[in-house]
Order: C-alpha cells, then sequence, then structure tokens
C-alpha cells in the first residue's frame, strides 16, 4: 500500500528520519514541481511510489512520508524550464525525464547507473542512481576526542583510501575500504606522523569512463575522486556495507581508530566543481535540480559553463545564498557528526569568488567557516588555485588557514636537482616564507610545505624520471615540467651508482622538509619509495600504477627509519615549528635565532648566480641543542666551517651520504665532531646538534 504523505517541514534539508517516518526536503529556486520516486527495493527498475510535491515553502520542496523506514531508496524528478538558448531562462536544464540523487543524502547507490550525455531525452529511471534514507543517529563514539593537535605541531600524511590498501600485498580483510585503512594505521602512526589527510571521501561517479583504451576497449574510470556528486555521503565503495547505517558508521569508524592512534582526519573537499561535467555531461544531480543557481554559466547567454575557473568543465557557485547553506553544512555534518579535524580545499581560489567570478573582499563561505563556533578547533587547509584571477598563496582571507606552499616545492626542487643561483629563495622557504605570508599577518604555520603531493610525481619518480610518462592514461595530461632528474637512466635502473644518488637524493628531500618552517606534508609512500612508473597524473588509474605497494615498506626499511627519525628530530626541537617568523634576535650562546653561512661562517651565498650551498644555524631558546644544518648541492665534496661555541661542542645526528644505519642516530648516540669543519660529500645534507661539553 502507498504510503500516507503529509506537507512536512522545509528544514532540515535532505531525508531526516523521525518518530513519525521520514521528512524530504530539497531546494530548487526554479524548479515548478518536484515529484519524489521511491522505490521498494534499491535495484528495483522502477519506483513503487511516485509523490508529487505541488508547492513549494520559499524554494524549498518538502513532504512528510508517515511510515517509511530508514534504508529505503529513494530520488527525484524535477520539473521547470528546459531551453538553454533561451536567454530568458538564464541556462535551465530542468530534464523531469532523468532521475536525480539528493544533494543532502548521506549514501547513495549506483548499481543499475549507466550515464548519458545532457542531450539524451530518454527517460534513465532504470538506469538511474539512488539515494538512501540513512538513520545515522545512535552510533556509540565511546568517548572519541580529538587530539586537537597544534597547527604549527602537525605532521600531515597524503593518502587514497582505496589505492592505500587496494593491493594484495597490503594483507588486510577489506582491501580498498575505510576499514582496510583502519588495519594499517599503526603503520601510519609508526612515522611519527600526526595527520591522514585522505584524497576525496565524498560521492563521486567512478563508473563513468573518463577516457577509453583503444586497444582493448575498456573504459578508464574516475579513480581519484576529484569529481564529487554529493557533498554528504561517504564514496559507497570505501564501504563494505553500503547502503545502511554503516555506510556512515564505517567512516566513524576510521576516524574513531584514528583519534585513538593520536591522529587527525583532514579530508580533500572539492567544492569548485562536480561530476556533472560541462552543458554535454551527464544530469546526476544539480544540474537537473536548478542549474543556473549551483554553477557559474557564461556571460551573456548563459548556455556554457565556466570551466576556465577550476580547469574542469564547470564551476560551482560557492557564493550563492543557497550554495554557502549547502557547503557550511556539509563541512559541519563532517565536523559535528563525523568528527573530522579539519578539510583541505581543492582550488579553494574558487571560494573567494562572487556572482560575476570575481574575487571578493568578505567572501561568505570563507567568513562562515571562520566565524561559526563549530569550526573552532578545525583546521582550514587551502590549494591557492582556481578562478582566472591568480592564486592566493598568502592572501586566501582566513587568518587561521593554512595554503599549500608551491613555492616550498619548485624552489627545494630546483635546489636539490642542482641548480643554481637559488640560495636566497631556500633561505626564504627554509624559514617559512615570509616574504609570501608576513605582509598579510601570517605565521610560518600558515603554509603547508611540501616537495610532492597526488599531483604530479612521486618522490621516487622525481629523482627517476626526467619527463612524464602517462601513456596508460591515453590523453596528454599532467605538467610538462616536473623539476626532476632522473640521473642518467629514465626509470628503474640496476646501476648501483644511480641507485646510490637516487636514495641519497631522496633523503636529502626529506632532510629539507622536516627541517623547515611551516607545516611539512608527506605524500603517502614517499617514505618507502613508491613509484607511479613517471605517471605524474594518474587520476584513472586505479590498478597498480596508483596502489601502495605494501612489499616496500620491509625493502625499504632504512629510508622509512630515516623519514620517522626526521619526523622525530623535529617533534624534539620545537624551534623547527614557530608561529612567528625568525628575527634575528640574538637568543642564547651568542646566537641568533637562525643564522645563516656558506662554506664561511656568516656568508651565505644570496647574490652568487653560481652557489649551490647553504648552512643555517638555529638557537634554541632553552640552549638544550642548537641546530645546525648544511645543505651541500655542488656537485664536490666541501669543508664547512662551524660555529665554534664556548663550553658546547657539535655531535652529528645525521649525514645523508652515509649509509645505514649511519645515516641518522637515535638521541644520544650522535658521534661527537671534533674539528673546526665539516667536510660535507657533494650532494648532501648535514645536521648536528650543539651540546653541553662532556
Amino acid at each position: 500500500m502507498p504510503f500516507a504523505t503529509r506537507a512536512g517541514q522545509p528544514q532540515p534539508l535532505g531525508a531526516t528520519v523521525n518518530p513519525s517516518g521520514v521528512n524530504f526536503s530539497l531546494f530548487s529556486q526554479n524548479a515548478t514541481r518536484v515529484d519524489l520516486l521511491l522505490f521498494a527495493s534499491p535495484l528495483d527498475p522502477a519506483p513503487s511510489q511516485v509523490i508529487t510535491i505541488q508547492q513549494p515553502t520559499m524554494f524549498y520542496w518538502h513532504v512528510q512520508v508517515d511510515g517509511l523506514q530508514a534504508n529505503t531508496a529513494y530520488a527525484f524528478r524535477v520539473h521547470g524550464p528546459s531551453s538553454p538558448t533561451d536567454l530568458t531562462n538564464f541556462g535551465h536544464r530542468f530534464k523531469p525525464n532523468k532521475v536525480l540523487i539528493d544533494p543532502y543524502s548521506r549514501g547513495n547507490i549506483d548499481t543499475l547507473w549507466v550515464a548519458a550525455p545532457s542531450k539524451d531525452n530518454s527517460d534513465n529511471v532504470a538506469q538511474s542512481m539512488r539515494s538512501m534514507v540513512i538513520d545515522d543517529s545512535g552510533y556509540d563514539w565511546e568517548g572519541d576526542t580529538p587530539p586537537n593537535t597544534p597547527l604549527e605541531s602537525t605532521v600531515v600524511y597524503e593518502l587514497h583510501v582505496r589505492g592505500f590498501t587496494e593491493s594484495p600485498s597490503s594483507n588486510v580483510a577489506n582491501p580498498g575500504t575505510f576499514s582496510g585503512l583502519i588495519e594499517k594505521l599503526p603503520y601510519i602512526k609508526s612515522l611519527g606522523v600526526t595527520a591522514i589527510e585522505l584524497m576525496p571521501v565524498f560521492d563521486f561517479d567512478s563508473k563513468t569512463p573518463k577516457r577509453i583504451n583503444p586497444t582493448t576497449g575498456q573504459g578508464l574510470n574516475n579513480y581519484w575522486g576529484y569529481d564529487p556528486i554529493c557533498f554528504f555521503a561517504p564514496h559507497a565503495e570505501y564501504c563494505v556495507s553500503p547502503m545502511t547505517s554503516s555506510h556512515v558508521n564505517e567512516f566513524r569508524d576510521l576516524v574513531k581508530a584514528a583519534h585513538k592512534a593520536g591522529l587527525e582526519v583532514i579530508l580533500d573537499v572539492v567544492f569548485n566543481h562536480t561530476g556533472e561535467d560541462d552543458q554535454n555531461g551527464p544530469v546526476i544531480s544539480f544540474k537537473g535540480i536548478d542549474n543556473s543557481v549551483f554553477y557559474f554559466l557564461q556571460q551573456p547567454d548563459h548556455t556554457f559553463y565556466r570551466g576556465d575557473l577550476t580547469g574542469c568543465p564547470n564551476a560551482v557557485r560557492c557564493n550563492h545564498p543557497a550554495l554557502t547553506k549547502m557547503l557550511t553544512e556539509s563541512l559541519s555534518y563532517w565536523v559535528t557528526d563525523m568528527h573530522v579535524d579539519g578539510f583541505r580545499f581543492d582550488l579553494g581560489a574558487v571560494l573567494t569568488l562572487g556572482e560575476d567570478a570575481q574575487e571578493l573582499e568578505y567572501p561568505p563561505i570563507v567568513w562562515a567557516i571562520n566565524l561559526d563556533e563549530r569550526f573552532a578547533n578545525t583546521k582550514v587547509i587551502v590549494e591557492p588555485f582556481g578562478g582566472d584571477q591568480g592564486n592566493v598563496l598568502g592572501k586566501f582571507p582566513d587568518i587561521r588557514s593554512a595554503t599549500w606552499n608551491f613555492q616550498f616545492k619548485n624552489v627545494i626542487r630546483r635546489f636539490v636537482r642542482g641548480d643554481a643561483g637559488l640560495i636566497s629563495q631556500v633561505a626564504s622557504r627554509l624559514c617559512g616564507s615570509s616574504d609570501i605570508f608576513q605582509q598579510s599577518g601570517y605565521g610560518p604555520h600558515n603554509g603547508i610545505s611540501y616537495v610532492t603531493c597526488h599531483d604530479g610525481f612521486t618522490l621516487n619518480d622525481v629523482v627517476s624520471y626526467n619527463t612524464k610518462h602517462n601513456e596508460a592514461n591515453f590523453e596528454d595530461s599532467g605538467d610538462t615540467d616536473n623539476i626532476s632528474n632522473n640521473y642518467g637512466v629514465e626509470g628503474s635502473t640496476a646501476d648501483p651508482a644511480i641507485n646510490a644518488i637516487r636514495e641519497r637524493q631522496i633523503r636529502n628531500f626529506l632532510a629539507l622538509l622536516f627541517l623547515s618552517q611551516g607545516v611539512p606534508m608527506l605524500l603517502g609512500g614517499d617514505e618507502c619509495r613508491r613509484t607511479q612508473q613517471g605517471n605524474n597524473n594518474p587520476y584513472i588509474q586505479d590498478n597498480p600504477i596508483s596502489w601502495f605497494d605494501w612489499t616496500l615498506p620491509a625493502t625499504e626499511k632504512d629510508l622509512v627509519a630515516f623519514t620517522a627519525g626526521m619526523i622525530d628530530f623535529r617533534k624534539r626541537h620545537p624551534t623547527l615549528c614557530r608561529q612567528t617568523f625568525f628575527t634575528g634576535q640574538v637568543i642564547a650562546d651568542g646566537l641568533q635565532d637562525i643564522s645563516f653561512h656558506g662554506c664561511n661562517l656568516y656568508q651565505p651565498g644570496f647574490n652568487d648566480p653560481n652557489s649551490r650551498v647553504l648552512a643555517i644555524t638555529i638557537a634554541d631558546p632553552t640552549g638544550v641543542e642548537h641546530i645546525h644544518a648544511i645543505f651541500n648541492m655542488e656537485f664536490t665534496a666541501l669543508p664547512f666551517q662551524l660555529p665554534q661555541l664556548p663550553g658546547r661542542q657539535w655531535f652529528r645526528f645525521a649525514d645523508t651520504v652515509l649509509p645505514a644505519p649511519n645515516t641518522i642516530a637515535a638521541p644520544g648516540t650522535e658521534l661527537a665532531i671534533t674539528t673546526p669543519s665539516y667536510f660535507a660529500s657533494s650532494r648532501s645534507v648535514v645536521i648536528l646538534v650543539s651540546k653541553l661539553a662532556p
């Protein structure tokens, strides 16, 4: 029998389980009618009941369905004008013959889904996605307490949920899932990082091919997930038991387990574009609910999408009032109900754009995040690109945010590669990039320091390939300038000399990263030489090219130990995690907070176009352990003078040219240096600590 219905409530949006049944509410400013489709089974080809909502409250189309239970599949048909070329209709693309998922759903099912281009006018109910009514109440958090690690003390580890355990070598019970990742948290914890940054976990269309392999005819589908179709639902493929409350609770289990391990969980959030592609792409949700509200459209005819703002086929109008509400409520849900600790905003500059796609002085979505007490302890990380107004590095309008410092990546890669004349830039990047952040009132911790991320080469590939090898993508994508060096052979080699320099350069990169001011971010697998075989854009490679090979932590155990040792060194020296920039003030033992040198003390080659060397001395305010680091990227060994401190002696903590186990020393086992200079090998990093003489 059909379920009884009544008016219900306009708020909250989405499907809300209550004692009487389920309340549904959908926002559409320009719709003329909304049909709610209920399915007796999620895989039924047709709905068992269709409920027509004739009149909205303002722009909220709502209905209460009495007696309806959780775990019911539902969807919408939205009626309205659809004449994109008619300027009076402002790009409306209502298509009631296309079944739409709920933007506020907590779970979706795509088992029957077959995408069709936007111009296709056939009814797709039998091949549609459906949303699920999910009751997410009653979860036992077991007193979960977030770590609340200070931003300046944070060390981020970026990973892909599926790729981290999908390989058979992971030996987890449920590969490629939130559950599988839980099994690997002890390994992540052992590295010493404080936060895991998950590449997108919001639901996305992983079934529609992005490219076709011309040889096999098989599709290459979305693997990374940077094309969301819903901002509230965890991606179903990452769940062991989707379509039920477990769909939500499996993600909660991950967060709870991470917190018990002292790890924060940061989500990579894509609010700048969606998976509905351009005007020719499939109609999944937003496009059919209210196209002109959700997306930036070209002026003046509103026919085409403003894909130029994101480099993707469409761009979301983040600061339209309805979008500001939805995106803020999405973040609130993940913080309040899912206990997430922070967000990294993909192409975050789009969050600052107004209705005319120009930068706003006070963008509503940014200020909603900044002012809302629900986000008081939430970390905000921003990728500084998006829009045609340039990047927002050092000027994102949220004083507590941290921005991916791509200038750090570029300069450090060039320096380690052996490019000359960069010394002043290297010094600035090591000190937190005050030239970028200080003028806007930011500190060193407002920059995320990294040398690799999911975009581009892995660290192993930075030292193994001169050019990208994206042939498996069957497209010309990815950066052409990777600031890399293969040291004589493209790709893997059995040459011991080439392998030795590659291993040393990886250690050099890691040493520079963890000695730098700012918040360091490590790409998952860089600590054990994970390779993507030269592919610098494997967004459609759901295969061993992208998966974490779990044989590597054992075969590369020395590099794993070096990484963990460098992170531990950073934690033991708070002067590497400053909230304020160095000032040159004398701190202790006659040392300034930081001093710069070349091979000779206090003579850095800032203006030398041929220099490839730098040394720094960082004073410990407590006087316990000062730090002296030597960076010799010349092609020959050189002597470096050491500061002579009365009553103190230098001890060697690390030298990247030395073989394990002598590469790095455990605390208290550092080797005493008795000479006034240290002979640093070519392309090496040396780290010394000054202690009171025995």
